[in-house]
């Protein structure tokens, strides 16, 4: 068997390293491809090492099952889909290899140089280095146009950001097909210029070593600092545990010390870190359940500092270029378990941002104050894209990118679409457009949670509604076709996002493609759903799913007309062709009835067990007045009783469940 996509067929992969990382790219590579009969080989020279690895990856399966990740049968054939061995030729027929070794330079060359000797001239070899350039590392590389960097984060087989490195060298295509293979399979990729320490590590180690100089001044023990770190800057782990768990001392130690003329002089190892190396140490940490006491005075100097720091490194890879705000602020929230650092200085100022870190420069020589935040300060927030739009030929292809939250709506999402539709409007080269979202779990898994629980009451909550409805008006109005191509599932506002296109086609085999799960939220839709779903297919089926909850899936929505095909190879590809036939003429699509419409006279019975009888009655309401109305005139009612079951009692019990039980139960609705 084999797995086949972008011009690509994979018949098998490998990973060289069966230490630190290795296994644990190895068992993601398992998890997502033994379903295709794609095996996976580990090789190390060092046969302990293939012992550990295999006894480690064995144990993380086994506890998948015990948690309930993974089926019994699954994990057997996700374990016995991987071959450990020392025997090298057996990565022969490998499509894709990753090197996983040592950070060492020699160590990776002859790596290189016995794969370029097995593989197939077109088989793709990635480094997985964590610092050193591509360029450096393939320098004696045959064929360096197929090989890149691709940097993974601890851990491996869950951490979802991957960064795409490729080199001066590297072919566009390869690079392309890496940025694409790893979000079908799951990853978050960001694409990043070839530099020493790509962009997130800089960071990483960097906080790592303003926190150590902290200790190292007197201002705090490692266990304050770790303490204080968690709170300010809202780590999952403070910085000297991280680096325990990573058994990271030696890496960082050699990652500081390069950086110092590669990034900025500051950088450095400080003693207590050479020491650490030296004796092959842990650091001292606060343990699990160890209450840490820190003054609140000391508390604000070192938030201060860890502050100044962390936003002058973010702000130096930004003015590098080496990748975009968007990517980079997602990626080190994601990678590291860390508040994003553009959104933070968002939240307290980007003055005071600026004046966090031109402190911290003053009191750490060759600390550098980047122009690119001296510049934003002057101008207000920053713009953190969410929606990235790349334009192929006449057609453009607009992303909504949230993977954190399966690219749920907000304000900000909605406040891009409309920026980004309005300038295609205004092209003269573009034909049409593609509405899709990142990844493969999900178009936009519905509106996010924290912009509905902040509406208070019937007024907030229509406007909410009518600035949703601004947005999709006028990608329906759009005067050119606009395809959405449903990556994964759609719920609430998602599905009805959807609805205001021209015309929608799928992945295939989607098992939840459509959904409107707001009554069991205590909600009604409040983006078009209770107008435009009865429109699109049959009133009963949507009369139903609408009372209930209900979803639809991907083959159940094309027997409804509710999207043209479904689709198995490259989706975003299929959904531009069908753009441009629409603008062609060559595809006709029936236009949504603006007008009122009919209905039945008689409703299939629908009982709401478990749900509120008063949100019941306004989304019976919106549903039937809304058919009745012309189109426009029904989504202006529908934000009219949005607004309305915002100002109920069950709104607000319903929303508190879903925060605290994520509908795992059901609500207990009053029914007022």
């Amino acid at each position: 068997m084999t797995y086949s996509l972008f011009g690509r067929t994979l018949h098998k992969v490998g990973v060289v390293g069966s230490g630190q990382i290795g296994p644990d790219i190895a068992l993601f590579f398992s998890k997502v491809l033994a379903p295709h009969g794609v095996p996976v080989v580990v090789n190390d020279v060092i046969a302990a090492a293939l012992e550990a690895g295999a006894a480690r990856t064995k144990k993380k399966i086994d506890k998948g099952v015990e948690t309930g990740a993974f089926k019994a049968e699954e994990a057997q054939r996700m374990a016995q889909n991987i071959t450990w061995t020392a025997d090298k030729q057996a990565l022969s027929g490998c499509d894709l290899v990753v090197e996983a070794a040592t950070e060492r330079l020699e160590i990776k060359h002859a790596i290189m140089e016995e794969l370029e000797g097995i593989l197939s001239a077109d088989a793709i070899i990635a480094s997985n280095s964590s610092h050193l350039e591509p360029e450096v590392i393939f320098a004696k590389a045959k064929r360096p146009e197929r090989a890149l960097v691709i940097h993974y984060f601890f851990p491996a087989e869950r951490n979802l950001v991957v960064e795409v490195v490729p080199g001066k060298k590297t072919a566009p295509a390869v690079a392309d097909f890496c940025m694409k293979f790893y979000e079908a399979i799951g990853k978050v990729p960001i694409r990043v210029r070839s530099r020493y320490g790509y962009a997130v590590d800089p960071i990483f180690e960097g906080l790592f070593q303003a926190a150590l100089l902290c200790v190292e001044e007197g201002v705090g023990t490692t266990k304050q600092v770790d303490t204080v770190a968690r709170k300010a800057l809202g780590l999952g782990v403070g910085p000297f545990t991280a680096m325990n768990l990573t058994g990271g001392n030696p890496i960082t130690q050699v990652g500081l010390t390069h950086y110092q003329t590669k990034i900025m002089k500051w950088f450095r190892s400080p003693k207590r870190l050479d020491e650490r190396v030296a004796a092959k140490a842990a650091w001292e940490v606060p343990g699990r359940e160890e209450r840490v006491e820190v003054p609140p005075e000391l508390e604000r100097k070192i938030a201060n500092r860890l502050l100044g720091a962390f936003f002058g490194l973010a702000s130096e890879i930004l003015n590098s270029g080496i990748t975009n705000l968007g990517d980079l602020d997602m990626a080190v929230e994601t990678a590291l378990v860390i508040k994003p650092p553009f959104t933070l200085m968002n939240e307290i100022g980007v003055k005071k941002a600026l004046k966090l870190v031109q402190d911290y420069a003053k009191a750490n020589k060759g600390f550098k104050v980047a122009p690119v935040l001296v510049r934003q300060a002057k101008k207000g927030p920053w713009r953190i894209p969410v929606v990235f739009r790349e334009d192929q030929g006449d057609v453009a292809v607009v992303v909504i990118k949230r993977p954190r939250v399966l690219n749920a709506l907000n304000l900000e999402v909605y406040r891009q679409l409309f920026e980004e539709f309005t300038a295609i409007r205004k092209s003269k080269k573009l034909v049409g457009a593609v509405l899709t979202g990142f990844g493969t779990k999900a178009f936009v898994s519905g509106a996010d949670i924290g912009m509905l629980a902040a509406v208070k009451g019937a007024k907030e909550g229509a406007a909410t509604s009518k600035k949703s409805h601004e947005v999709q008006n006028f990608i329906e109005k759009l005067g050119k076709p606009v395809v959405c191509a449903l990556n994964g599932l759609s719920l609430g506002g998602g599905s009805e996002l959807a609805y205001a296109c021209t015309a929608r086609i799928a992945r295939k085999g989607v098992r939840q493609l459509f959904g409107q799960p707001e009554v069991k939220l205590g909600i009604i839709p409040g983006a078009g759903g209770s107008v435009r779903l009865p429109r699109l297919i049959d009133f009963a089926t949507a009369w139903k799913i609408l009372r209930t909850g209900g979803s639809i899936s991907g083959e159940e929505a094309l027997k409804l007309g509710l999207i043209l095909e479904e689709v198995e190879g490259d989706l975003t590809a299929r959904a531009c062709e069908v753009a441009r036939e629409i603008a062609a003429g060559d595809l006709q699509i029936k236009p949504i009835a603006q007008g009122p419409i009919e209905v039945p006279a008689t409703l299939p019975e629908v009982e709401p067990d478990g749900l509120s009888r008063k949100v019941d009655e306004i989304l019976r309401r919106a549903i039937l007045e809304g058919a009745k109305l012309p189109l426009a005139k029904g989504l202006a009612n529908e934000s009219k009783l949005f607004g309305e079951v915002c100002g109920t009692r069950d709104m607000r019990i319903g929303l508190e469940n879903f925060l605290k039980t994520g509908l795992r139960e059901p609500a207990r609705f009053v029914h007022a």
